[in-house]
């Protein structure tokens, strides 16, 4: 479980790396920006810390922008001055529709804008013209599991449990995946999982999964989902093949964590939104649901006011706390991200 003192520990690690900057950011320029973005990162959260939602999008939207500049001048897959970013690179319009309605598209691959910059560094898509909506990006953040914005079929990242798969050498991953929906569980069929995991192609290879009725693996069972949450949802375990056999611990976690995304910890399977054809990188989702939370505050206080009025909004609480989040959560995600382009 993700804690003050995970972004306590984030905070050191940045500071840390200023005095030798990793990768591409070691010299010159990039150095100096790697440096001068990680400051600015640090006292824009700061200052987020203080405020309270109606300017807090702001602090944390600019502050991760200039954390995309530090990620950027450290990547070792940027060469020359391609490094440099210039614009946001991603579009926000519709403010007149419902919240979770709001439309954000992107530049096209290719360009410099700082969204399309840092999603190509991290190999996380842009969709460009076509609009995606907020709500589709605000669910593919872990910590918006329980706070929905519609009471539609929602896609969520599934967590899995690195702890479950076992210590023994075996030829089989086995792993207990988490937060299936109540929808897929009330069906119990293998036709409504089978549906269901289409949108997360790395659970879909499974091999086989735990089934009803019987101790042993079966091609016809449904299956079983144990005990469901107190909070709703369940979990399964399910089974995928060791590419090369059978293989101790160690090999399973690494082919486990070869299919997931980290987040604060924890390993997600993340969803496949229609319009991409990868997963969105965890920093990216947050980065396009802060820049839009950031507009709105910015270009429609009026609106913005409105709905973190917790005596008008029914999305008041839900935007708190995941500006809340955002301030425990992102210096982590920073922090890994730049290792993550550094190696």
């Amino acid at each position: 479980m993700h804690s003050d003192h995970d972004a306590d520990e984030a905070w050191e690690r940045l500071r840390a790396s200023r005095s030798n900057p990793p990768a591409r950011a070691n010299t010159g320029s990039r150095r100096k920006t790697y440096s001068a973005a990680l400051e600015q990162l640090e006292q824009m959260f700061r200052a987020a810390a203080v405020v309270d939602p109606a300017t807090r999008p702001l602090q944390v939207f600019y502050g991760l922008s200039q954390a995309g500049r530090a990620i950027a001048a450290a990547a070792w897959s940027v060469k020359g001055e391609d490094w440099r970013l210039d614009s946001h690179g991603i579009k926000t319009t519709g403010f007149h529709l419902p919240f979770p309605h709001i439309e954000i598209r992107t530049d096209p691959p290719g360009t410099r804008g700082s969204f399309v910059k840092v999603s190509e560094v991290l190999d996380s898509p842009v969709w460009e013209m076509d609009p995606v909506r907020l709500e589709d990006l605000w669910d593919l953040l872990p910590p918006n599991l329980r706070y929905p914005l519609t009471t539609r079929d929602r896609m969520t990242p599934l967590y899995v449990d690195e702890m479950s798969i076992g210590t023994h050498e075996h030829p089989l991953l086995s792993a207990a995946v988490c937060d299936i929906p109540d929808r897929v569980i009330d069906a119990g069929t293998r036709e409504a999982l089978a549906d269901f995991l289409t949108a997360y192609p790395a659970v879909a290879k499974h091999e086989s999964y735990v089934t009803t009725g019987t101790l042993t693996l079966s091609s016809d069972a449904p299956p079983d989902y144990g005990s469901r949450y107190k909070h709703g949802g369940g979990e399964l375990v399910i089974n995928w093949e060791m590419p090369q056999g059978s293989a101790p611990q160690d090999q399973r976690l690494e082919y486990l964590r070869a299919m997931t995304r980290g987040y604060a910890g924890g390993r997600y399977f993340l969803p496949i939104l229609p319009l991409m054809k990868r997963e969105l990188h965890p920093l990216m989702a947050w980065w396009a649901v802060l820049y839009a939370l950031s507009m709105l505050a910015r270009y429609e206080p009026a609106t913005w006011v409105k709905l973190i009025s917790i005596d008008d909004s029914q999305h008041a609480v839900p935007i708190e706390r995941l500006l809340e989040r955002a301030i425990n959560h992102l210096p982590v995600l920073i922090a890994d991200t730049i290792s993550e382009v550094s190696t």
